[in-house]
């Protein structure tokens, strides 16, 4: 994808979803935070029907930890992982609470150093909470980045690095929430709704089918 392309592919995402978001629910940053921390190998609507029943209970660090470990696992025993999640999180949150205040961190090394915060979950609580210019590469990213020919990388760091270069600034506080929407609703791992899609015109994929045909 040349410059041009990349600037017509963001301005129709952005037509189409003027205020995109995260389908994770919260309402705070640390709600946002374990919801990110939960959703590693789990669906948002996997997340978002657990944590409908544990924030009306436990929604601060310290209401976390007073659940102990097995109170929380039976918050979110339906997701995946939850065993790990649950010990993750509980010394999250007493990290949170001696290091920071009980509040969480507006710093990569800080949310970096949390267990069970990555790099990703790291990048999507900057972006989400803080307004930061980052993107987070998941699974939906890192295809939409190396078919279209956005960002093609090995790695979802190379990814990540390439699309930070790429995208035009005025597009990067939601370039993360545009791609991810756009690989699970259109460009699809096994079958990219190519005919109906708005950005196919700016896609190597998409045109190297129709060069094909």
């Amino acid at each position: 994808m040349t410059p041009r392309d990349i600037e017509a592919f963001f301005a129709n995402l952005q037509a189409e979803r003027p205020h995109p978001q995260t389908e994770l629910e919260y309402t705070s940053v640390f709600e946002l935070l374990v919801a990110v921390l939960l959703s590693a190998q789990a669906t948002d609507v996997s997340v978002n029907k657990a944590t409908r029943r544990l924030f009306p209970v436990a929604n601060t660090p310290r209401a976390i930890l007073a659940l102990g470990q097995e109170g929380l696992e039976s918050y979110i025993r339906t997701i995946g992982l939850y065993r790990s999640k649950a010990r993750h999180l509980m010394e999250t949150c007493r990290l949170l609470l001696e290091r920071h205040g009980g509040e969480v961190p507006r710093d990569r090394t800080a949310l970096e150093a949390l267990p069970g915060v990555g790099r990703k979950t790291a990048n999507v609580v900057l972006n989400v909470a803080f307004g930061e210019p980052t993107i987070a590469v998941d699974t939906h990213i890192f295809r939409v980045a190396n078919r279209t020919g956005l960002a093609p990388g090995k790695t979802p760091l190379q990814v990540e690095q390439g699309l930070l270069r790429r995208v035009p600034r005025r597009y990067l506080e939601n370039a993360h929430h545009w791609l991810i929407l756009h690989g699970r609703y259109v460009c699809q791992a096994r079958a990219p709704k190519c005919q109906t899609c708005r950005v196919a015109a700016w896609c190597d994929h998409a045109r190297g089918q129709a060069r094909g045909r």
